[in-house]
């Protein structure tokens, strides 16, 4: 479809890394086809919605989202894509204003589902069988931040009870290694300093990277063929799961030229009973294998960990066991979800619910442990020199960045230092928990 008077294009990315790289290549799509990209916030021809359904929460969100494109404009095409889009797309079809929903398969070729912008009387769907996603589509974002989220893989063959990722992403599959090289130094060529690697399970990356199920490549063979590529000053790791995170790759990373310390692994639980309850693929005396390898070659590696409250069988004595588990680890953050059932999960029918009022007071004890950790972590890098990527953002009167091992700095706006790299010493931290610093040389 080409279009001959400029349209407009707007786009609204709920959920995870994974979303915004696949959104930033959705929008590229558009601008091939005619469409200027706006912000969502403006007058807009059609808003394509990218959804999220790993919490109820994200749910929720997306007629919220809808009644806003309404709002800027009432004959705006509206399309919903991405993971609610796969499991429940009826649902949104029925949601008041939307036009079009498109699952797994189909959201990459949107613009084909665009014969014109005229508003539906009914949401129109067309979703595939999960089965059927069973091909590679790359992605990357870029424009949209000083970073770049990098999708290497796609997919989970990991069966947790509480997770619905398999039935709307399908099975693991990975890009081509010399794909990922290639959009990788298609990233540095834009001046992009830091580039982030995602996807639903790196850690499995290089299964189906031709279409079949062995792995030709390996986790580790792709970090070290990314370190080579010249102009990256930076890649980082996005979550990857504890019992994929090998001894290699952490000794590389250690080393490396361009991989910063930085770590985000999910535990889920600190409970074993949990962890076999949940259907993980570790216990926890291998989470704390993993820590302590990191900090014994990286000891000022920042390590962010996921966690899940009021899991069905969770009982008090459970619940203090993974909390005096996470005190007792030499992590830096937690990301605290609270449990939700999910439809067609085998948790969503397990015994033992939760209260929700019970949840909700353990996801606060938790998120408040998580302060403290995140300030100790802190605290430990007061004095030390660290590299920090300046962020683009005027946050009133102030310019934010983070280190290479995930301190989030602030200091006096000056745009002359967005998306630089500058050697700063870590001095104090504010009011508001984050770092302030003084440059250790002159900049230009």
């Amino acid at each position: 479809m080409k279009v001959k008077d400029k349209k407009k294009v707007a786009f609204y990315t709920l959920g995870c890394k994974l979303n915004f790289s696949e959104t930033s290549t959705i929008a590229r799509n558009f601008n091939e086809e005619g469409f200027d990209r706006v912000d969502f916030s403006e007058d807009a021809d059609i808003y394509v919605i990218n959804t999220c359904s790993v919490t109820e929460n994200a749910d929720k969100r997306f007629k919220s989202i809808v009644k806003q494109a309404q709002k800027n404009n009432p004959d705006a095409f509206v399309a919903a894509v991405g993971c609610y889009a796969q499991l429940k797309p009826q649902e949104l079809a029925d949601v008041n204003g939307v036009d079009l929903v498109l699952g797994a398969t189909e959201k990459f070729k949107i613009t084909d589902y665009i014969n014109d912008l005229s508003k539906n009387d009914f949401g129109e769907v067309h979703s595939c069988e999960i089965e059927d996603a069973d091909f590679y589509v790359g992605s990357y974002s870029i424009g949209d931040r000083t970073r770049a989220f990098l999708k290497v893989q796609d997919g989970c063959d990991y069966k947790c009870t509480y997770c619905t990722i398999p039935l709307a992403r399908g099975i693991s599959r990975s890009d081509a290694l010399e794909n990922v090289l290639k959009n990788a130094k298609e990233i540095s060529e834009k001046n992009i300093k830091e580039i982030v690697l995602t996807g639903v399970n790196i850690g499995d990356y290089g299964k189906g990277e031709f279409g079949n199920k062995k792995h030709e490549h390996t986790f580790f063979q792709l970090v070290e063929a990314l370190d080579t590529v010249d102009g990256i000053e930076r890649l980082r790791i996005s979550s990857i799961e504890p019992n994929l995170l090998k001894n290699e790759t952490i000794d590389f990373v250690s080393k490396s030229r361009t991989f910063v310390p930085h770590f985000h692994i999910p535990l889920q639980s600190g409970n074993n009973e949990i962890l076999k309850s949940m259907r993980r693929r570790y216990m926890r005396e291998l989470y704390v294998d993993r820590v302590q390898k990191i900090k014994e070659v990286m000891p000022h590696a920042c390590i962010g960990v996921d966690v899940i409250v009021g899991f069905p069988g969770e009982t008090e004595e459970h619940f203090l066991d993974t909390y005096n588990f996470l005190n007792a680890l030499d992590i830096s953050y937690l990301h605290v979800f609270t449990y939700s059932e999910r439809d067609n999960t085998v948790a969503a029918s397990m015994e033992g619910v939760v209260p929700k009022n019970v949840r909700a007071k353990r996801s606060k004890m938790l998120r408040g442990l998580s302060v403290k950790m995140r300030r100790a972590f802190y605290e430990k890098q007061l004095g030390s020199t660290r590299t920090v990527l300046f962020e683009s953002e005027n946050k009133e009167g102030y310019i934010h960045g983070f280190t290479e091992n995930y301190v989030k700095v602030k200091g006096p706006w000056n745009p002359e230092l967005v998306n630089t790299l500058q050697d700063v010493e870590l001095t104090r931290i504010d009011d508001d928990g984050l770092v302030r610093f003084e440059f250790v040389n002159e900049w230009a």
